[in-house]
Order: structure tokens, then C-alpha cells, then sequence
């Protein structure tokens, strides 16, 4: 049996406006700035074919603006990932 070696890819969402943390806030999870949602919580309903436009209608206090910022700065994390 071959050990496939892989990598983890951590996004640094330090430097997307669009999201905050603060510990003892949502168990210091990374949020929507402004709110209590979870980035996760984009990334299930996505996941689950749910659209942007339905994710910022039922999570009221997310705009499309940061939901565009969020997947923007995970592209890019990722693109920066992929020529280490």
C-alpha cells in the first residue's frame, strides 16, 4: 500500500476585509465582518447548490459585495498555493 503525501492549504484571512474574528465570538471562528455567520456557513450552502444571491437572502447582514471578497481572497490563497 503507497502513503500518498498531502497538504493542507490554510487561507490567512487576516488580509480580507470582508471577514473578522474575535476569540470568544462564534468559538473564534472567522466570520462576516459585522455578523455572527460563519465562513463555513458559505461554503456548506455553496457546497449544498445553494447561489449567492439565496445565501445572502437567508443570512441577513451579508451583502454580495463580501461574499465576492471571501471567494476572491480563497482564489487567491489558493492560486499562491499552488506555485509553492
Amino acid at each position: 500500500m503507497s502513503q500518498r503525501s498531502e497538504s493542507v492549504i490554510q487561507t490567512d484571512w487576516a488580509g480580507c476585509p470582508a471577514v473578522e474574528r474575535t476569540p470568544g465570538k462564534v468559538s473564534g471562528a472567522w466570520v462576516f465582518a459585522g455578523t455572527r455567520i460563519p465562513l463555513y456557513a458559505l461554503y456548506e450552502n455553496l457546497a449544498g447548490g445553494a447561489t449567492v444571491a439565496e445565501f445572502v437572502e437567508w443570512f441577513p447582514g451579508v451583502d454580495e459585495a463580501q461574499v465576492r471578497d471571501v471567494l476572491e481572497h480563497e482564489a487567491k490563497e489558493l492560486r499562491k498555493a499552488l506555485v509553492r
